[in-house]
């Protein structure tokens, strides 16, 4: 017989998933996303602990030549693809434990484009170190360029966000952070991506970088309406700031992508 009861209080106002969807509901909406998309993927057929290179790139992880050669959209699409449930796991418990502060601080659009940024960020960086390989080997043919995929570039950056605002010691949204907290989970998360193997630290230092260029942004942000109580989503200066990255990083896609396409003919 259906619990009832159970039920009710699932969907009470104080219950856990209610109170996270109105508090932060981009960061679940990110979560069910990579989750959703793990589980297609098995139901497809793709092993869920060990995929292989062929169901990645099928799937839309970021791979230089196809990236940066015609398919540019794999910049995002691998941000919510992962590569076995280990990895899936890792990162989502790190998106939670970051986006759900984040985003009561800064807003949940201002986390989706903190996010998505720091995540092309990342990928940009990977793509281009991979490029120097090529290019160092002189032929693509030698240069052997990994697949990567995974929300932690996004992960990163929001983290490094977070930091600065509490390098800065600037309360958002009347929430302030511990510095030293901050710095040692942002340090293991660093750490271990050089310990461990397969894991793709340019993605998680282009992230962090990224993420604390917005930082800044957010802090700024702050001190420019300082006599308000609410944080400004939608400044002039912020947008401008956005239009910024965005155009640096265009122009950042078009240089690796004429590179690639004149090693690919």
């Amino acid at each position: 017989m259906f619990n009832n009861s159970l039920f009710n209080n699932f969907l009470s106002k104080d219950s856990p998933l209610v109170l996270g969807l109105r508090h932060y509901p981009y960061t679940l909406g990110l979560l069910g996303i990579c989750v959703v998309l793990f589980v297609l993927q098995v139901l497809t057929g793709v092993d869920a602990s060990s995929p292989t290179v062929q169901d990645l790139l099928k799937w839309g992880a970021n791979f230089l030549p196809l990236t940066m050669g015609n398919e540019p959209f794999r910049l995002i699409t691998s941000l919510v693809l992962h590569i076995g449930l280990l990895h899936l796991m890792f990162n989502m418990y790190a998106l939670y434990y970051f986006g759900q502060v984040a985003e009561q601080m800064i807003g949940s659009i201002n986390l989706l484009i903190l996010f998505v940024l720091s995540g092309i960020g990342g990928n940009l960086l990977n793509n281009f170190l991979a490029l120097q390989t090529l290019l160092n080997n002189e032929s693509i043919n030698r240069g052997q360029i990994g697949v990567s995929a995974g929300a932690s570039g996004g992960i990163m950056g929001i983290g490094a966000a977070l930091l600065m605002t509490a390098l800065l010691r600037t309360p958002i949204n009347q929430i302030g952070l511990n510095f030293r907290s901050l710095l040692l989970v942002m340090a293991i998360n660093l750490s271990y991506g050089f310990l461990v193997s397969g894991i793709d630290n340019a993605g998680h230092i282009g992230g962090a970088l990224t993420g604390a260029m917005l930082g800044f942004v957010y802090v700024f942000n702050v001190k420019l309406n300082k006599n308000s109580l609410i944080f400004v989503k939608f400044s002039p200066f912020m947008l401008v700031a956005f239009m910024l990255i965005v155009m640096l990083f265009g122009m950042m896609y078009w240089q690796l992508h004429q590179n690639t396409m004149t090693l690919i003919e």
